[in-house]
C-alpha cells in the first residue's frame, strides 16, 4: 500500500522511529560493514526437488530451477517479514516502499566474462511461475551480447572511463548524496546495492555457500549465499537416520534492522517453504499460515 510521503522520508523509503538502542546503534555504528552479523544454516530440499522434478516434466527448456524457488522463497519472506525490508543511511532507519531482489549472472560461463547486474521487484501477485519466467527472460536478454548495453552496467563502464581524479571526486560526491538520500534515481536505478536482498548463486558455478560482506555504499542489507544441492545424512524428527537433498545457505546482515530472534525467525520460514514447496504456488500476498511458536 502506498503511503504518504512524510517529513524525514526518503525517495525510496519511508522513515522508521525506533527504540532508543537501535537508534542509538545507527551512529555507535555508522558503518553497515561494523554491524554485519552471519547466519548459516543446511536446509533440506528433498520435498523440493521432488516439486520440481514433477514442474518440469515434460519442459525441454524454461524449466523451474532452484534458484527460483529461493528467490521466491525469500521473497515470500519479506514480504511477510517486513523488518528484513529496512535499512539505515545518514543515522536513520528506513524502511523500504517495495521488496526488491538482485543477483549478479555471467554472460558467459568463461574466465574473464563479463557480469551483469540483475535487479527485480516482484509484484504481490506473483508467484513462482512468474518470478522464474522473469528471470529466465533477463538472463536470457542479457547473455546476447558480451558487454553491456544499457541500464546500471553501461553506466559503470561509463564512470570507469573517467580520470582517476575526476572518478574518486565523483564517487565522494555520490557517496555524499547517499548519505542523505540525494541521489537521482538515474544512478540507483537497478543498482543491487539498493535492492533488498542481494543473492549470489554460488551453486551455479559448483561453489560452496561462503560468507560475503555488505557495502556501506547503498541501503542493501541482506546479502545471501547458495551452495549446491547435495546428499547429507540427516537426523529426521523421530530418531531415525535418513539420506536427503540439502542445500547450504548463507545470509550476512545488518544487525542494526533487527534482533537474532528476528532473523532466526525468517530462515525457520524459508525451511518451512522448502518443506511444503506448494506454497511456492502462491501469490506472495497470501500469508504462508507458518505458526511461528
Amino acid at each position: 500500500m502506498t503511503q504518504r510521503k512524510k517529513w524525514g522520508d526518503r525517495r525510496d523509503g519511508r522513515r522508521v522511529r525506533m527504540p532508543g538502542l537501535q537508534t542509538v546503534m545507527t551512529a555507535l555504528l555508522p558503518k553497515r560493514t561494523d554491524a554485519e552479523v552471519y547466519l548459516n544454516d543446511t536446509i533440506d530440499v528433498t520435498e523440493l526437488m521432488k516439486y520440481l522434478e514433477k514442474k518440469n516434466e515434460g519442459r525441454t527448456d524454461n524449466k523451474v530451477k532452484i534458484f527460483h524457488c529461493v528467490i521466491t522463497a525469500l521473497a515470500r519472506m519479506v514480504r511477510e517479514r517486513p523488518n528484513l525490508n529496512r535499512f539505515i543511511q545518514g543515522y536513520r532507519i528506513y524502511e523500504r516502499n517495495e521488496i526488491s531482489l538482485s543477483f549478479v549472472a555471467k554472460r558467459k560461463f568463461a574466465d574473464g566474462a563479463e557480469e551483469a547486474l540483475m535487479f527485480m521487484v516482484p509484484k504481490d501477485t506473483d508467484t513462482v511461475n512468474e518470478i522464474s519466467a522473469k528471470i529466465i527472460g533477463d538472463v536470457s536478454e542479457v547473455r546476447k551480447s558480451e558487454h553491456a548495453t544499457g541500464g546500471v552496467d553501461e553506466l559503470l563502464d561509463k564512470f570507469a572511463a573517467l580520470p582517476r581524479p575526476l572518478l574518486a571526486a565523483s564517487v565522494r560526491f555520490i557517496r555524499y548524496l547517499d548519505f542523505w538520500g540525494l541521489n537521482p534515481e538515474f544512478i540507483t536505478a537497478g543498482d543491487p546495492n539498493y535492492s533488498t536482498i542481494l543473492v549470489a548463486n554460488l551453486g551455479s558455478i559448483k561453489a560452496p555457500a561462503v560468507y560475503h560482506h555488505l557495502n556501506n555504499y547503498g541501503t542493501n542489507s541482506i546479502m545471501v549465499t547458495i551452495g549446491t544441492v547435495h546428499k547429507e545424512e540427516v537426523l529426521m524428527e523421530d530418531g531415525h537416520k535418513e539420506i536427503r537433498d540439502v542445500l547450504d545457505i548463507g545470509a550476512t546482515l545488518d544487525e542494526r534492522i533487527g534482533d537474532g530472534f528476528y532473523f532466526a525467525r525468517s530462515l525457520k520460514l524459508i525451511k518451512h517453504i522448502c518443506a511444503h514447496p506448494e506454497l511456492l504456488e502462491k501469490p506472495l500476498c497470501e500469508p504462508s499460515g507458518y505458526d511461528y511458536r
